[in-house]
């Protein structure tokens, strides 16, 4: 059995950890939900089972993401993450249709909420140790490029403001008497959390559609092969680039003197190969080989 890579290993204890401090937050959140009696700490509480049920699909999705090709996934299956993102998109929209429906439901029958202080910190906790997961998450999903970990990161984040905004409104029932006030605040959240879901939704759908890679990688690719053509004599063309989880892919056309020999054309691309894999953190590289000055076919838009 191959050695998983250091770089998985970091990624899937990460994983662990979202799972964990999943389960730690619904329990203080469904406790302070039972203690108070406010819909908008249950609504707050069942964001945290999606986020649970979200960081469980990303485990298993960062499972998958790292198997090498085989004979029906010759690039790999590096998208597996886009697909958890996906799914989270998804649990979201329903965990958002659930709370709103409750908050309505409260908002024609309101009820007083007892011990508003014992609740108040007991999501103030939660919402603490979701805030320095989140950062974390975020932080090493941008490092390692995982999309499955900066959109768990970014959820528990939005879980941040979605539990603020609770606690305001909380805060406000026990010192004005305004019932209504906690309703109309789970609604604010169940809007909140749907906003999100379309987020996660747009951004994984943009990678199952063979997305580019981000600007500033693309800025640096650009800078290797500019600075290659250079001291090369050689010329680029028809360069493109498609983002698939944390592998990246670039095809390009490289145009050589024609007098060159196809080995000595082979042993550049070869240098061209390992130098985008360095400049990127990590990427295959396709290169067509031309003979300068070849009249090239114009790609137009469909």
């Amino acid at each position: 059995m191959a050695a998983i890579p250091t770089e998985q290993r970091v990624l899937e204890l990460f994983m662990k950890l979202s799972i964990a401090t999943a389960v730690a937050t619904i329990a203080l959140k469904v406790w302070a939900a039972v203690i108070t009696g406010s819909v908008g700490f249950l609504s707050d509480a069942m964001e945290s089972g999606v986020n649970l049920a979200a960081a469980i699909v990303g485990f298993l999705a960062l499972k998958i993401s790292i198997k090498p090709a085989d004979a029906n996934h010759h690039f790999g299956h590096g998208k597996a993450e886009y697909v958890s993102a996906l799914v989270e998109g998804a649990m979201i929209f329903v965990a958002s249709g659930f709370i709103i429906y409750s908050a309505i439901e409260r908002l024609m029958a309101p009820q007083p909420l007892e011990q508003p202080g014992i609740g108040l910190l007991l999501s103030t906790l939660a919402s603490v140790l979701n805030l320095v997961v989140g950062l974390a998450l975020v932080r090493a999903g941008t490092a390692n490029r995982s999309a499955t970990l900066k959109a768990d990161g970014k959820h528990l984040l939005t879980d941040v403001w979605t539990s603020a905004g609770v606690l305001v409104g909380i805060a406000a029932v026990a010192l004005t008497g305004w019932l209504w006030l906690d309703p109309v605040i789970a609604l604010v959240v169940g809007v909140n959390i749907l906003y999100t879901g379309y987020k996660l939704l747009r951004e994984s759908l943009s990678g199952l559609l063979s997305e580019v890679i981000p600007d500033a990688e693309r800025a640096v690719l650009d800078d290797y092969l500019a600075g290659f053509e250079e001291s090369n004599d050689v010329t680029f063309t028809e360069v493109r680039t498609v983002a698939g989880g944390r592998q990246r892919f670039v095809y390009l056309i490289m145009q050589v003197p024609a007098e060159l020999t196809v080995a000595r054309s082979h042993e550049i691309a070869d240098l061209v190969e390992r130098g985008v894999d360095e400049a990127l953190g990590g990427a295959e590289t396709f290169i067509h080989i031309e003979p300068r000055g070849k009249r090239l076919k114009v790609r137009r838009a469909s």
